[in-house]
């Protein structure tokens, strides 16, 4: 079956009225570009892992719906603008070429090398070194492919600080990838915490394929488990104000002596999160990369 683009340019405030009502009237998909991308006006919108960002569209916005080529495309764009109580736009067609869409998008992701020896690679493809730490992980739903800074440098401290016969906690565990780190890196006993249940599935689905025996859980359900309630390691990759919020507990989690990993961060957040954590761990900056940081910190010994 072949497709046709329907290209639509918008002010900013007209975007995502407009992209929801194309759905609608009948187009398959919607998505919304920036109008000046490649020129001087070029705007970048910015935001934070797992989050949108605080504008859903560019100042001149450009709104593309993919529809069937034989669809009355005039008439989608007309219903569309009447939902929104407007003049039906000025709009231009691009055909889309039929192709081998998997491979298509197959092709777009390599395996990722992480720190001294991981490589997380897609199921597509074959490891570079089967002798390093391979993570067989596809792009997913759940957040963390090891490409975003914060993954990796969580991902780089587990490999310098090696969990081996030790018990981690991933809090925040997402796809699960830290903790098949920690668990293909020796550790003892690994849980993997999320508030998302789909992410909790997605991430048992990883390490089932990665043979890795880990236990995941939403928050209420680790809170009544029967496994121990305190880590040698503790690792968050969540964002820097939830993180804050959940320092008291966070650091409860960490047995005496332990250490506590902290990511999501910017580099100017670094001093406000440290400070949420000074009354029961001090953490520093470990590492930094492309303005993101990871925090860590040991607890107090047994007394």
């Amino acid at each position: 079956m072949s497709w046709t683009e329907i290209v639509i340019e918008v002010a900013r405030d007209q975007a995502e009225a407009l992209s929801d009502a194309l759905v609608d009237a009948g187009a398959l998909s919607v998505s919304v570009e920036d109008a000046d991308e490649g020129t001087d006006a070029e705007r970048p919108l910015f935001g934070e892992p797992g989050m949108e960002p605080v504008e859903a569209a560019w100042e001149h916005s450009r709104v593309v719906a993919l529809a069937a080529q034989d669809a009355d495309h005039a008439a989608i764009v007309a219903e569309a603008a009447a939902a929104c109580g407007i003049n039906a736009p000025s709009y231009s067609l691009r055909p889309v070429e039929d192709q081998d869409w998997v491979r298509l998008t197959q092709s777009q992701f390599d395996p990722i090398h992480i720190g001294e020896n991981i490589w997380v690679v897609p199921s597509w493809h074959d490891a570079p070194d089967p002798d390093a730490l391979i993570l067989e992980l596809d792009p997913g739903l759940a957040f963390g492919t090891g490409s975003h800074p914060t993954t990796r440098l969580c991902m780089e401290w587990l490999e310098a600080n090696a969990p081996q016969g030790l018990t981690v906690l991933d809090y925040g565990c997402g796809s699960g990838i830290l903790a098949m780190v920690a668990k293909k890196l020796g550790a003892a006993q690994v849980i993997g915490v999320d508030i998302d249940p789909q992410a909790i599935e997605s991430a048992r689905y990883n390490s089932e394929r990665n043979r890795c025996e880990i236990d995941y859980y939403l928050p209420e359900e680790f809170a009544s488990s029967s496994h121990p309630q305190r880590f040698d390691i503790v690792v968050a990759n969540i964002l820097s104000s939830p993180l804050k919020l959940m320092a008291p507990m966070l650091s409860t989690r960490v047995a005496a002596g332990g250490r506590l990993v902290l990511s999501g961060i910017l580099a100017r957040q670094a001093d406000e999160v440290a400070a949420a954590y000074a009354p029961f761990i001090k953490m520093s900056v470990w590492a930094e990369h492309d303005g993101w940081i990871a925090l860590s910190g040991q607890a107090a010994g047994p007394a």
